[in-house]
C-alpha cells in the first residue's frame, strides 16, 4: 500500500500543476513569497485561538522556530518551476507529518490550521491588484488543491508513524515492568519499606515537614511515577497508589510537623495514619504484580538494558510528563572510547564482556525511575527523570570516573582499562524530543573531539 502511495501521489501533484497555466502558478508563487510573513502571522494567530493547538504552540522556541519553518513551507509548496521534483515535494510533506505524529499534535488540529491558511491565502488573493477577476478564482482553486494534496501526504505519513508509535506504546506498556516480576516486586517492596523506615526515624527525631522524606521523591516513588504507573496503566490499583502517595506528601507529612511534640496521642494517631497509607500502597502493589507476567522482548539480549525499540515511547512519555508536572529531565549520550580497537585486539568475546560490565555499572548508578538504553554497538543512552542540569552533570562525571577506575575483566584472566565520552542535554520544554536527543549527540561529539574521556553539556 505504501508503495502504491509513493508511486501515485507524485503523479497527482504533477497532474495538478499541469491543469493551471505557468503564468498563474508564477503569480501564486509570487504572492506566497511576498506575503509569507503575513500568512505565518495569520496562521499562528488563528491557531493560538484554539485551546488544544495553543498547548503545542505556546513554548517560545516553538513559536520562534515554527514561524520561520511555516514561511519556508508556504514558499516551497507554491514554488513555481517546470522542473519541480514532485517526489521531493511529497517527501517534504511526509517529514512534516512524521514530526506532527512524534510530538503528538492531533491531525484534526493540523487540518484546522490548513483551513485557516486557505482563508489567509484567499484574503491575499482577493486584494492583489495583479490578478484579474477570473484569475482570482483560478488562483484560489490552485491554492486549495495544493493544500489538500499536502494534507493528504501529511496525513498518510502521520497515520503510518502514529500506528508504529501506538504499537510500540502498547508493547512498552506491557513490557515496562521490564524485569522478572518476582524480582521487581521484591525490589519495590524493599524500596517502599526503606522509605517508611526513614520516615519513622526522621519523625522520631522531631524534624520539620520540609526535612521529612516525601514518598514521591523516594526510590519507590520515582519508579512508580515514571515506570510502574505506565506499566500498570488502566488498573484501578494504580490510581489508588497514586492517591495514597499524594495524600502522604500533601496532607499527612505537613500535618505531622504541625502536631505538638508533647501531644503523644496526636503523634501516635498521625503515625498510624501514615502506616495505614503505606500498607494500602503495599497491598495494591502486590495486586498489580500478581496481574502481570514477564515480557522480555524489547530488552537488549547482551546487556539486558532497554533496546532502541522503546526509546521513542519513553521519550514521548517523559516529554508529556514534564509538560504536565513542570519538571525537567536529562539525556546522557554515552560512547565507549575506541571500542573497535578492543574488538580488533582482544576479540568480540572480550568486547561483549566489556559491554556487559559497563551495563552493570550503569544499573548500579542510576535511580529506579531512570532509564538506561543500549542503542547499538558501544552506544548507550541514559534518561534521568526529575533532575537538574547540575545533578545530571554530577552523575555523568561520576559514571565517567567509575568507568575509568574499573578493571574490566577479559577472557583468560586478563583485564582492561577503558574510558567513556558523555554528552549531556536537558529537556527544555520543546515538544519534539528529537531536539533533546540531537543536543545530547552534539555534546557527545564535542566530548570526543576534545580528546575523549570527558563530559560535555
Amino acid at each position: 500500500m505504501d508503495q502504491l502511495l509513493t508511486d501515485a501521489v507524485p503523479a497527482e501533484w504533477e497532474q495538478l500543476s499541469s491543469r493551471y497555466s505557468a503564468a498563474l502558478r508564477e503569480k501564486v508563487s509570487r504572492l506566497a513569497q511576498t506575503h509569507k510573513r503575513e500568512l505565518a502571522d495569520f496562521f499562528y494567530g488563528e491557531m493560538m485561538r484554539d485551546k488544544l493547538a495553543a498547548q503545542f504552540l505556546s513554548h517560545e522556541q516553538v513559536k520562534t522556530r515554527l514561524h520561520a519553518s511555516m514561511q519556508d513551507w508556504i514558499c516551497d509548496l507554491f514554488h513555481h518551476g517546470e522542473d519541480r521534483d514532485w517526489r521531493a515535494v511529497m517527501a517534504y510533506q511526509s517529514r512534516v507529518g512524521d514530526i506532527h505524529a512524534r510530538v503528538d499534535v492531533p491531525m484534526h488540529v493540523v487540518l484546522h490550521g490548513a483551513r485557516k491558511l486557505k482563508a489567509g491565502m484567499a484574503a491575499v488573493i482577493a486584494r492583489d491588484g495583479g490578478l484579474a477577476d477570473a484569475e482570482r478564482y483560478e488562483a484560489q482553486s490552485l491554492v486549495n488543491a495544493m493544500m489538500d494534496l499536502a494534507m493528504e501526504s501529511m496525513s498518510a505519513a502521520y497515520a503510518s508513524s502514529h500506528d508504529r508509535n501506538s504499537r510500540a506504546e502498547e508493547s512498552y506498556r506491557l513490557f515496562s515492568v521490564a524485569q522478572n516480576v518476582a524480582a521487581e516486586k521484591e525490589r519495590q517492596r524493599a524500596a517502599l519499606l526503606d522509605w517508611e523506615n526513614q520516615l519513622m526515624f526522621e519523625q522520631a527525631m522531631g524534624h520539620s515537614a520540609s526535612q521529612l522524606p516525601k514518598i514521591g521523591a523516594s526510590e519507590f516513588g520515582l519508579w512508580f511515577r515514571h515506570k510502574g504507573s505506565h506499566a500498570f496503566g488502566g488498573a484501578p490499583e494504580t490510581a489508588s497508589i497514586q492517591n495514597a502517595m499524594q495524600h502522604i506528601d500533601e496532607v499527612l507529612l505537613p500535618l505531622g510537623s504541625a502536631a505538638p511534640m508533647q501531644d503523644g496521642a496526636a503523634r501516635l494517631q498521625h503515625l498510624r495514619a501514615l502506616r495505614e497509607q503505606a500498607k494500602t500502597i503495599g497491598f495494591h502493589l502486590e495486586r498489580l504484580f500478581e496481574q502481570h507476567s514477564e515480557l522480555e522482548s524489547g530488552r537488549d539480549a547482551l546487556t539486558r538494558l532497554l533496546s532502541r525499540k522503546f526509546l521513542s515511547v519513553v521519550m514521548a512519555k517523559e516529554v508529556a510528563y514534564a509538560r504536565r508536572s513542570n519538571t525537567r529531565f536529562a539525556v546522557l549520550a554515552i560512547d565507549i572510547d575506541h571500542f573497535k580497537s578492543i574488538n580488533d585486539q582482544y576479540g568480540h568475546e572480550a568486547g561483549d564482556l566489556v559491554l556487559q560490565q559497563f551495563a552493570a555499572l550503569i544499573n548500579n548508578l542510576i535511580r529506579a525511575g531512570d532509564y538506561a538504553f543500549r542503542l547499538g554497538g558501544e552506544e548507550f543512552l541514559l534518561l534521568m527523570v526529575d533532575t537538574t542540569e547540575e545533578a545530571a552533570l554530577r552523575v555523568a562525571e561520576k559514571l565517567r570516573k567509575a568507568v575509568e577506575r574499573e578493571g574490566f575483566r577479559l577472557p583468560q584472566e586478563r583485564s582492561l582499562r577503558v574510558t567513556v565520552s558523555i554528552g549531556m542535554a536537558m529537556h527544555d520544554g520543546h515538544p519534539d524530543y528529537m531536539r533533546t536527543l540531537r543536543k545530547a549527540d552534539d555534546a557527545l561529539y564535542l566530548a570526543k573531539s576534545d580528546g575523549r574521556n570527558r563530559v560535555s553539556g
